[in-house]
């Protein structure tokens, strides 16, 4: 392997881990709030209570995040300097808005909300549970900032071979950013809603201890479940459309398209990808579902991703710009249908009260348990397609992945920090699914406290 595939493969690991904990921190800050909020309009204390008990989960999660999160940024320094050259004007102001605006708001208001219970009026307890949650929407917000402009680069001028930032305001009105933004909060939702539900379905199933809890706990689970996978689906296709005008390389790499479709394209279900020759050794489609998916309708053409290639030589000079097709193709479809899914299941949670066979049936509460992972298989696989169907680019159009590594990196010295990092971040992994699955089998307490 080169430096450059070392250099990606370890990147990928960090990112993947600390995307582990991102969405979960997200959402839940959000229904833990909403916890608190019932409890202090309704004076209802199981409200509270399940605020306390969730919360536990939430800054376990938190802090597993914070701390591969600061791994993550070793990296630009280590394997990818000139990347941090080039895009050091433009990446840097995102990045130091997060740690400002986001991550420093979490945090001072987290330790209000953790040790604030009972010495903080109800109303102002409430705001910092808000706070933290408006933190944590504004760190990822600033984060997609960054990686939207990689996505699709606005505002900007390149000055003695580096990218100078132009417009703040083009930076931050980015067209890509509503989508990528919405996507990752509407994941983080439905991962928050699925860790719920599935830890009260497996206290529901144990029959024991305070079953009202987890039963409240199960219904608020099964609506935020649900809006959330909604939502993902719904931003997912408009996303898919805009991307179909800004990257089609993307688009056709999604869906395995090598020869252009001029007048409709058909979708693509299952394919043999050749990515050698160019082509798919078979394929099973839908006729004319790709341009009804793109266009709202059966017509409209799509570019093959050979004429794709050919135009992108002729713009920035010879050289291969298919993303790896296989990896791309098959991720999507993943992500799609743990999308599916999830929805599927959250419906049926949500009616299972309504419907006799669901109310005695076992069997589906015990399907929610291995269902917390689903949003953690979906999300991984959103970001490999994301981030592999932009190769080779690392800033679309503006630099190659092979141009932004370090220079005078070695492969042994990448690949001691990859093993160092992969034990590292596997080892944090592992202690903090312990901790948060302890958390989430313990019985509540009449007065949980996260202190």
């Amino acid at each position: 392997m080169t430096i450059v595939d070392l250099s990606r493969i370890q990147f990928a690991v960090t990112t993947i881990i600390h995307f582990f904990f991102v969405p979960l921190t997200l959402g839940l800050s959000i229904l833990i709030a909403m916890f608190e909020t019932k409890y202090v309009t309704s004076g209802n204390e199981t409200y509270k209570r399940m605020a306390k008990f969730w919360g536990k989960v939430f800054l376990i999660s938190f802090a597993a995040g914070v701390v591969t999160g600061i791994i993550q940024e070793f990296h630009f320094g280590m394997n990818w300097s000139e990347y941090s050259r080039f895009m050091g004007d433009i990446f840097g102001a995102p990045l130091a808005l997060d740690a400002l605006l986001g991550f420093y708001l979490e945090s001072v208001f987290i330790g209000l909300w953790v040790f604030g219970w009972e010495r903080l009026p109800k109303k102002i307890h409430l705001a910092a549970a808000w706070l933290v949650a408006i933190g944590s929407m504004i760190s990822a917000l600033w984060i997609l900032t960054a990686n939207s402009f990689m996505q699709n680069p606005v505002g900007y001028a390149i000055v003695n071979g580096r990218a100078v930032m132009t417009s703040f305001y083009d930076l931050i009105t980015n067209p890509n950013l509503p989508y990528q933004f919405l996507h990752v909060l509407s994941a983080g939702i439905t991962t928050a809603g699925f860790i719920v539900l599935g830890f009260s379905a497996l206290h529901l199933l144990r029959g024991k201890g305070d079953v009202d809890f987890f039963q409240k706990a199960f219904r608020w689970a099964a609506i935020y479940a649900l809006i959330g996978s909604l939502a993902v689906i719904i931003v997912g296709d408009a996303h898919g459309k805009f991307l179909e005008q800004i990257q089609p390389m993307k688009i056709s790499a999604t869906e395995a398209v090598w020869e252009s479709e001029p007048e409709a394209a058909d979708l693509i279900l299952f394919a043999g990808i050749d990515e050698k020759n160019g082509e798919n050794s078979f394929e099973l489609a839908i006729p004319k579902a790709l341009s009804f998916m793109l266009y709202n309708r059966f017509s409209g053409g799509v570019l093959g991703l050979n004429e794709l290639q050919e135009q992108a030589a002729a713009q920035y000079g010879p050289g291969k710009y298919i993303p790896p097709v296989a990896i791309t193709f098959w991720s999507f479809r993943i992500m799609v249908g743990a999308g599916f899914l999830m929805l599927l299941l959250a419906f049926l949670a949500l009616v299972r009260p309504r419907v006799k066979f669901l109310q005695k049936s076992s069997p589906f509460l015990k399907i929610l348990l291995p269902a917390m992972a689903l949003p953690y298989i979906a999300c991984t696989s959103g970001w490999i397609l994301t981030e592999s169907a932009r190769q080779p680019w690392i800033v679309y159009g503006l630099q190659l992945v092979r141009e932004a590594v370090s220079p005078n990196v070695t492969a042994g010295t990448v690949i001691f920090s990859l093993v160092l990092f992969t034990v590292v971040l596997v080892a944090l992994t592992w202690v903090t699914g312990w901790l948060m699955f302890q958390s989430g089998i313990a019985e509540p307490k009449p007065e949980q406290s996260v202190g």
